[in-house]
């Protein structure tokens, strides 16, 4: 098992207590640099721009400019989108993006891409908000012309949402064959095909019944396709809070987090969170994205669970 943090930007209100913004971006970075210290695979951030649950004033971080100053403040950590929404940018202007952002890292991304759905914020920032068969329609060609920009010296692609004649992409990035490309989302019929199609990862939510479930989809998927399986790396994410027993782990979750666990959320004493890992890998997990209610403000959690579970 691999274990990974979720960086703070603000977008689940956990940057509200700190009204300076560039306290708040160093605060931010300052996770980041823990994960890297302290042994975690990779660091994620959402891609969204408005709070939940309710749209604020409050801070919420662009994640590829974040993630960008955060792969210059980091050395070995990995680093990539929980998901990038591909309505958000052209796809031929992100895979530039990502190449360039791969070189910047030296070849630390994971590019994390899927349909989007957050309608509020499509309808403020003046994009349209197509059904979701349509903004699937629109990731799988986005899909292609990504990989495109990735693997062609001048990429052509004509489809009905994107076209692209002959557009140059150097330098492509450091990884080979590509950038390693994750998929979100648990669509059964599309979404899950795509990762068996394109994807070199998958990010899957829910309780274990439903991981178990999706995973079990995405293998069906796979085997229809000829793809194997084993080469898709699977991840989901988990709230972590960790003390000496469960009560007081749960105790020092905002209570607006505490409403929303599962038995996928690694709450408890170091026993508790040992057998909840050993069921999610055993589900078929290979990386847990972890977060950390407040992590913004205290790094005590991050570096107690790195003590528990990477440093043995």
């Amino acid at each position: 098992m691999k274990y990974s943090v979720e960086i703070p930007n603000g977008w689940k209100m956990n940057l509200a207590m700190i009204k300076d913004p560039v306290a708040a971006y160093e605060a931010m970075t300052n996770v980041a640099k823990a994960a890297d210290e302290d042994g975690y695979e990779s660091i994620w951030m959402v891609d969204h721009f408005h709070t939940v649950p309710t749209p604020s004033q409050e801070v919420t971080f662009e994640t590829w400019m974040s993630l960008a100053a955060m792969a210059r403040d980091t050395r070995r950590v990995r680093i990539g989108q929980i998901v990038t929404c591909n309505s958000y940018r052209n796809p031929a202007l992100l895979a530039k993006m990502a190449s360039t952002f791969d070189v910047l890292s030296h070849g630390r991304l994971n590019f994390g891409i899927g349909a989007g759905w957050y309608e509020h914020e499509y309808r403020a920032y003046g994009y349209l908000y197509p059904d979701a068969p349509e903004r699937l329609r629109m990731l799988r060609e986005a899909l292609q012309v990504i990989l495109a920009m990735w693997t062609q010296e001048e990429a052509t692609f004509e489809g009905t949402y994107y076209q692209i004649r002959g557009a140059i992409n150097q330098p492509k990035g450091v990884q080979k064959p590509h950038i390693p490309i994750l998929i979100g989302g648990g669509g059964e019929k599309v979404t899950l095909k795509l990762v068996a199609q394109y994807g070199d990862a998958c990010n899957v939510l829910g309780d274990l019944e439903t991981i178990r479930h999706k995973l079990a989809v995405l293998k069906t998927h796979c085997e229809t396709l000829g793809r194997d399986f084993a080469t898709i790396h699977c991840t989901t994410g988990a709230v972590c809070s960790i003390a000496e027993d469960d009560e007081t782990a749960l105790a020092l979750l905002p209570p607006s987090v505490r409403n929303q666990l599962r038995d996928t959320s690694l709450v408890g004493s170091p026993q508790t969170i040992r057998q909840r890992i050993a069921a999610l890998e055993d589900a078929g997990i290979h990386e847990l994205i972890l977060d950390f209610p407040t992590s913004a403000t205290d790094l005590t959690p991050i570096h107690r669970f790195a003590r528990e579970f990477i440093a043995h």
